[in-house]
């Protein structure tokens, strides 16, 4: 192969449109800035909280919508052992918007909170609260990893550019409007990158399907042809990991600050709850496209291609489905608005993360307990060398694998298991407690480690029913382990919390050992209750009352 000339200048000409773009929404928040009288932190994490609805569906949409979705379920589609049955992303997610817009887009937006990890500062103080930004931390820093191992992939493949070069370029570029702008050059951004993943997607589809190298897809779909049928099947004893899989991606969002970067960034809760409906129905029309490329590659007699055999699977270039179909069942001109398509998600996604782990640590650990002095123009600095460092380190890690699954399952595997049941008990529990998310946070993380993870080539200690090798024999558990993780975490938290506080009122335990305070809080009186205390009393008993039922 040789260089792709032609690609490289379509590519460079859409890195300069969002850079451009990028620029013009760092000088608007520059004069917004300037007519802000609050915290000016809030106009670069939250846009001054003026996102208007259509930009703020636009972002949404863009940041769940990345390369590790578009790449993702077409090689999951494409996949032998899997099937389109595996590609869970689009469904599962619209699940997350409308649990997002009906529960958690209230407590968060109306009281005002600046990063998802606020709630847990007031109930819990600074020591907890640091532990727990830390799986929220590294969850987004493999967010990063896994949409550019995505371009990088592609770049290569279409390009025949260094797989090194495609990450370097990206991550720098990503990282130079999110560094200008904040939320303003990522939200307006990925409005020109949403048009973009929309329409390069589905102008390569009829190619794509109509190639001469492919079968009829509905031919194919359950058929034994080239390979096993692409719409793949779950057996009895895989239901459980399916099930664990739906759950892990349909929850596992809402616990990752870039969710609620966008809903805290709303200018009401109304507008909050629009936009995660809205979203919902965008992401699943942007994952067709994905499982036609997918159901595609199933159909194709690859022998008769230039690619020749061994084919994709057999040469371990699964994660690579998508730009190897573009690069050879198509035009070279439509592979080329393919990669713009790929890039585009790249860059709306990675942009997300790497504001939203800045915004955790210079809101929540700069701000907050290393220096409460500290001055807007210097939080300014703290939240650009953020960006910068989680930039590089996510890039780091996309030389340790090339396989976008990896990183994606193994980011939101973090925030289901851990972070999701400790926003659940922090948001509408008013019972819980410091204690109670100590002990649920190491036992945790204590059981996700003992459980073991294939992707990651760590053997589980604890061996659930049905736990046992995988087609590539691997040790894999087929009980849907991550699930009870997480329940289990959940109830810990809750249990725990009101043994503790029973303990302390009851004069068991001396009052000089209760650090979280349970006592002072269990013990307020009505009259100096917050009406966000009520509230919080009031969905904690309606949730119990549904539980005990």
């Amino acid at each position: 192969m040789t260089l792709n000339v032609e690609g490289l200048v379509v590519m460079a000409a859409f890195y300069l449109l969002i850079l451009g773009t990028g620029i013009w929404a760092s000088m608007r928040s520059r004069r917004e800035e300037k007519k802000w009288q609050g915290d000016g932190m809030e106009i670069t994490l939250l846009a001054g909280r003026k996102i208007n609805l259509l930009v703020g569906i636009f972002t949404l949409t863009a940041t769940w919508v990345g390369g590790g979705f578009i790449l993702g379920i077409a090689e999951a589609t494409y996949n032998p052992t899997l099937g389109a049955v595996w590609a869970l992303m689009p469904v599962p997610y619209v699940v997350t918007f409308f649990l997002g817009g009906f529960f958690f887009a209230k407590p968060m937006r109306e009281n005002n909170y600046v990063t998802m990890m606020d709630p847990f500062q007031k109930k819990y103080g600074n020591f907890l609260s640091n532990a727990l930004i830390l799986p929220a931390l590294i969850a987004d820093v493999l967010w990063v990893s896994r949409t550019l191992v995505s371009l990088g992939g592609t770049m290569a493949v279409i390009l025949d550019l260094s797989y090194a070069y495609s990450i370097i370029i990206s991550a720098v570029v990503a990282i130079v409007y999110t560094l200008l702008g904040g939320l303003y050059s990522v939200a307006y951004t990925d409005v020109i990158q949403l048009i973009l993943i929309f329409v390069s997607l589905w102008v390569c589809v009829p190619f794509l399907l109509t190639n001469p190298h492919s079968l009829d897809i509905s031919l194919t779909a359950y058929n034994q042809t080239f390979q096993a049928p692409w719409v793949g099947t779950v057996n009895l004893d895989e239901a459980g990991k399916w099930f664990d899989d739906f759950m892990l991606l349909a929850l596992g969002g809402l616990a990752y600050q870039a969710f609620y970067q966008r809903i805290l960034a709303a200018s009401s809760y109304t507008q909050a709850q629009i936009t995660c409906f809205a979203s919902s129905a965008f992401c699943l029309v942007l994952g067709i496209p994905s499982v036609l490329v997918g159901a595609v590659a199933a159909s194709t007699d690859w022998n008769s291609t230039r690619y020749g055999l061994p084919t994709p699977y057999e040469r371990g270039e699964v994660g690579s489905i998508l730009p190897i179909s573009l690069q050879y069942l198509t035009p070279t001109y439509v592979s080329i608005i393919g990669i713009g398509a790929v890039a585009a998600a790249v860059m709306s996604s990675m942009d997300s993360a790497l504001l939203s782990s800045a915004s955790l640590f210079s809101s929540n650990i700069y701000k907050n307990i290393i220096r409460k002095q500290a001055s807007d123009r210097e939080m300014q600095w703290v939240i650009r060398i953020s960006v910068v460092v989680v930039g590089l380190a996510g890039a780091g890690l996309t030389f340790l694998d090339s396989s976008v699954l990896v990183f994606w399952l193994v980011g939101v595997d973090m925030s289901y298991t851990i972070m999701f049941p400790q926003l659940v008990c922090v948001l509408f529990f008013k019972q819980s407690n410091g204690y109670g998310a100590t002990v649920g946070f190491l036992m945790g993380i204590t059981m996700r480690i003992l459980s073991g993870e294939p992707l990651v080539s760590l053997p589980p200690v604890i061996h659930f029913p049905n736990c046992r090798l995988d087609a590539e024999g691997k040790l894999t558990q087929f009980f849907p382990f991550r699930t009870v993780i997480m329940l289990g975490s959940l109830v810990t938290i809750i249990v725990i919390s009101w043994l503790m506080a029973q303990l302390f009122n009851k004069g068991l335990l001396p009052e000089k050992w209760d650090v979280y305070k349970v006592k002072d809080e269990q013990n307020k009186p009505v009259e100096e209750r917050t009406p966000e205390d009520n509230e919080e009393l009031s969905v904690s008993k309606q949730l119990l009352d549904t539980t005990s039922c």
